[in-house]
């Protein structure tokens, strides 16, 4: 009878190759999570702060419950006059030397003149509302509606202009005809209307009186130059300030756009028989 040979086992001495591996791999994987934490966008960092600074500084806003749901009104009433007609007298809106829409124009220019001669910024006007146009890459990446940090200089600037007046301010949105269709905006109009109500919301953040302010999106359909060329898309995608000297005027250029308006038409559907008398002159571009 033959006696049985025991096999000895292979002991491997490479075993430890496993528990370094995976040793590299959840120390790769730490300093991506670290690297991601570290990278702040400072315009959502600034947002954030400036939420949480009127929540616990604001007693009126810290008290009041959040809203669960659609909020109703508690009752249906005319809508009211932006300012009383002794308000807009003292505002510079009714008969004055001083023309508002001329100061600001003239504001707007002293502070932004490097962003005018370089075709960023354009300022132009007549004697019932003037407008600012921006070019949408100077406060908003690609497809996207957040403010980059560039915007809240430029708004900051643009809020210290307008917040001694009470004239009415109206933020449109513009976009070119490249379509999106993205989870958050699946189309243009969805982007454009975000982007006009992004800088509503910095105007109002720096002080500017948020009855005062509106933001329409008119996505790709009034373009103020052929989408066939890529300068002409980038033209196109903009977004305008238009200050109107009243809100008869705001709400007459809200059905039509400032692109198509015309003060003559502007003057028809407010309802007014005649111009001021004091024209803005605003030509700066």
């Amino acid at each position: 009878m033959r006696r049985r040979r025991h096999t000895e086992e292979h002991e491997n001495h490479e075993r430890w190759l496993v528990s370094y591996a995976d040793f590299i791999t959840l120390l790769f994987a730490f300093f991506v999570v670290m690297y991601s934490i570290s990278s702040i966008n400072e315009g959502k960092y600034k947002v954030i702060s400036q939420a949480l600074l009127g929540v616990f500084n604001d007693p009126e806003r810290s008290m009041k419950p959040i809203p669960i749901g659609e909020e109703r009104p508690l009752s249906v009433r005319p809508a009211e006059p932006l300012v009383k007609d002794s308000e807009q007298t003292d505002a510079g809106l009714g008969a004055s030397s001083v023309d508002p829409l001329k100061t600001i124009s003239d504001d707007v220019r002293d502070a932004f003149g490097d962003l005018i001669k370089s075709d960023q910024m354009t300022v132009r006007g007549n004697e019932l509302w003037i407008e600012i146009e921006l070019n949408s890459s100077l406060l908003f990446g690609s497809g996207d509606a957040m403010p980059s940090d560039k915007a809240f200089a430029i708004i900051e600037k643009v809020a210290g202009i307008l917040k001694p007046f009470a004239n009415p301010v109206h933020v449109e949105g513009f976009t070119d005809n490249l379509p999106i269709r993205t989870a958050q905006y699946p189309t243009n109009w969805e982007l454009s209307s975000a982007r006009a109500a992004s800088i509503v919301r910095l105007l109002a953040m720096e002080g500017v009186n948020p009855a005062r302010m509106a933001s329409v999106g008119y996505g790709e359909y009034q373009p103020v130059a052929s989408n066939d060329t890529a300068e002409g898309r980038a033209r196109n995608r903009r977004v305008v300030l238009v200050i109107s000297r009243n809100l008869d005027v705001r709400r007459s250029l809200t059905g039509t756009g400032s692109a198509n308006a015309t003060p003559d038409a502007a003057l028809r559907r407010a309802g007014t028989q005649s111009a001021p008398a004091t024209p803005a002159t605003v030509a700066g571009q």
